[in-house]
């Protein structure tokens, strides 16, 4: 249908006007819920993580693509916990203790969203414990730890091992990421996966909910 091709083309674009307006339409149409999300809002958002990850577009682009996501989104999300159309999964996402930062951690939940995942965001400094009360309360299959100091790396494998230690949450998968991560270093604190990217933490994600 033409009016999904256009409100992806508004996502793209990061017109948050457009994509609003053409959502509104598309929803009085009759289009569901589901439909925009799977028609419009995640193909937009594939190309803008393609775009990204080819360098042809940059962070500012990406987060003004995704306030347009967000504009449509918060037209649809009511109707989407109506129908209970689960998104494609749930996914914990938090800053590790003793690390403030947020602007990756952000981008990466605003393209899970983009993908079609909910995202419960636990914001920064979170204790280990909380990473786990939250993802049991949440049921999330998935957890992403971001730190972007060197000093907060050694604590994302205190909350692996915390994840692990529960037996509600030992088979959580947890992906981690970070500027001064690597994937050796993913793999010796036992990650199920490290994203260079927000883009690639879209593709992990959908790998480890399949």
């Amino acid at each position: 249908m033409a009016k999904f091709q256009e409100l992806a083309d508004a996502i793209i674009a990061g017109d948050n006007v457009k994509s609003k307006d053409i959502t509104q339409k598309l929803v009085d149409g009759g289009a569901s819920g589901s439909e925009v999300l799977n028609e419009g809002l995640v193909p937009g958002m594939d190309v803008v993580g393609a775009r990204f990850k080819a360098n042809e577009m940059y962070i500012p682009e990406v987060l003004i693509a995704a306030r347009a996501m967000h504009a449509a989104m918060d037209i649809i999300k009511p109707m989407l916990s109506e129908s209970g159309a689960d998104m494609k999964g749930k996914i914990v996402l938090g800053t590790v203790q003793g690390d403030l930062h947020d602007i990756g951690k952000n981008l990466v939940g605003m393209m899970l969203e983009g993908g079609g995942f909910t995202v419960i965001d636990v914001g920064v400094d979170v204790p280990n414990e909380k990473f786990v009360d939250e993802v049991k309360k949440a049921n999330a299959k998935v957890v992403g730890l971001s730190a972007l100091l060197t000093t907060t790396m050694p604590v994302m494998k205190d909350v692996i091992d915390a994840l692990r230690a529960d037996s509600a949450t030992k088979d959580v998968k947890v992906m981690v990421g970070g500027a001064p991560l690597t994937q050796e270093y993913s793999d010796s604190i036992g990650a199920n996966g490290y994203a260079p990217d927000a883009s690639s933490a879209v593709d992990l994600a959908k790998e480890m909910m399949a």
